[in-house]
């Protein structure tokens, strides 16, 4: 008998633990995952989903979400919980000392000053009060350009130069509606309306623009600490000396615009520049220097230690191919700053998202507005992770990765949005 029961017991474990897995595989979130995953767009190419409850914590589904993907503007998310936990409510814009009357500045990579759509002028506000000006260039360590960039990308809008001092969004606005004009206006005489394949030359300064567009252009100029010496002093309207060093002793810190007006314009309109500059203003509140890896490193090191899977994090903005984060991890930093961002804060930062695009409004008319989430692409990549609010009023955290399809993205975007709205109206 008691073999009899031995075995008897162990047939029932046996059949009580294939049974879980039946309920498990036949969860809503696996059904809804599983049929759209068979979509033809997806054949072929590399997909990750992971989805889970934000308040119970437990996954509702995980396809490769342990597996490293390419995550494109995705890293912007990454961007913005490092701005969450290192930098103040409003950002520290610039650093100064005086000494022998002259107030000694540094920069901290703040975006905002004179940017074509922050519109926030704290900093030049404050020189234009000071007496004599040295500024300082030399607290960073930063390159121009991102590890992983491509090079031909140097006149495009989203591909302008990081530096300490930014100005005009390190960019230069060119329009040709009712005449030539251009921003700032120390580039007139080196703009040509014409065609040509680029819209600046490689190596210097001068910049193009086609007779028949009718778009404003954004064309990233070369920056240098000359340059942003003269471009400063055409603003201020007066002198300001280079120097080679900073004075020894307590500096002060000149705090500017919200932050969140920062990263709100960061994640809806995918800026590439504003990540790159809030990662390298974060780096200041933890290094003298201040560089992206530095602020990479820290966060690494402190407050995503605990990731199930350590990305390989390279950039700010995720235009870098180098980048390389899991699902899981994507799930567990939205699933921080759901923790530690009040909702109705968090929800009003996030984009929200439809099959089209990143949307300001939203477009479906059938239901209220229930996801919001940043989105990551380029070239045979779609990548999406964010928070679904249910139509029962939970909370789902989610990153859909989809890396080397060749269909067009549209197809990916449409049959994601389709699984998501399922995922809306089943819980």
């Amino acid at each position: 008998m008691g073999f009899f029961y031995c075995r008897f017991f162990k047939y029932l474990i046996i059949n009580l633990f294939i049974l879980s897995i039946l309920l498990t595989s036949c969860s809503p979130a696996r059904k809804i995952a599983q049929s759209h995953l068979k979509n033809t767009g997806f054949q072929n190419s590399f997909h990750g989903f992971v989805v889970i409850d934000a308040t119970t914590e437990k996954e509702l589904f995980n396809i490769n979400g342990s597996k490293y993907f390419t995550p494109a503007s995705n890293t912007k998310i990454v961007t913005f919980y490092a701005g969450i936990k290192l930098l103040p409510k409003n950002i520290p814009t610039l650093k100064y000392a005086v000494a022998n009357d002259t107030v000694f500045i540094k920069g901290t990579g703040d975006p905002s000053w004179l940017h074509p759509h922050l519109h926030d002028s704290t900093a030049i506000n404050w020189l234009k009060n000071q007496g004599t000006i040295a500024l300082y260039t030399k607290n960073t360590d930063e390159l121009r350009y991102g590890p992983g960039w491509a090079w031909e990308d140097y006149d495009t809008y989203f591909s302008p130069e990081r530096t300490s001092v930014p100005l005009y969004g390190n960019v230069v606005t060119v329009s040709n509606n009712d005449g030539l004009e251009v921003s700032p206006s120390y580039f007139y005489r080196d703009t040509e309306v014409m065609e040509h394949l680029f819209k600046r030359k490689e190596l210097s300064n001068h910049f193009y623009i086609d007779p028949t567009e009718q778009d404003t252009l954004e064309v990233p100029f070369m920056t240098s600490d000359s340059l942003t010496q003269h471009l400063l002093e055409t603003v201020l309207e007066k002198k300001i000396a280079l120097v080679g060093h900073f004075p020894e002793g307590p500096e002060q810190t000149l705090y500017g615009m919200e932050t969140d007006s920062i990263y709100k314009q960061m994640l809806f309109k995918s800026d590439n520049f504003l990540a790159e500059q809030l990662l390298i203003t974060a780096s200041s509140m933890v290094s003298d220097t201040i560089a992206t890896k530095r602020a990479i490193d820290y966060m690494l090191e402190y407050d995503l230690n605990d990731l199930e899977q350590q990305p390989r994090w390279v950039d700010g903005s995720g235009l870098s191919r180098y980048n390389l984060f899991t699902p899981k991890s994507f799930v567990q930093i939205l699933h921080k700053l759901y923790k530690e961002v009040p909702e109705e804060r968090l929800f009003v930062l996030f984009p929200m998202w439809g099959p089209d695009s990143t949307v300001k409004q939203w477009e479906d008319p059938t239901t209220e507005p229930f996801l919001f989430a940043k989105s990551g692409s380029f070239g045979n990549n779609y990548n999406l992770s964010g928070y679904i609010r249910t139509k029962s009023g939970k909370i789902l955290i989610f990153s859909y990765m989809n890396n080397h399809f060749k269909v067009p993205s549209i197809d990916i975007r449409k049959a994601m949005y389709t699984s998501l709205k399922q995922l809306y109206e089943r819980y």
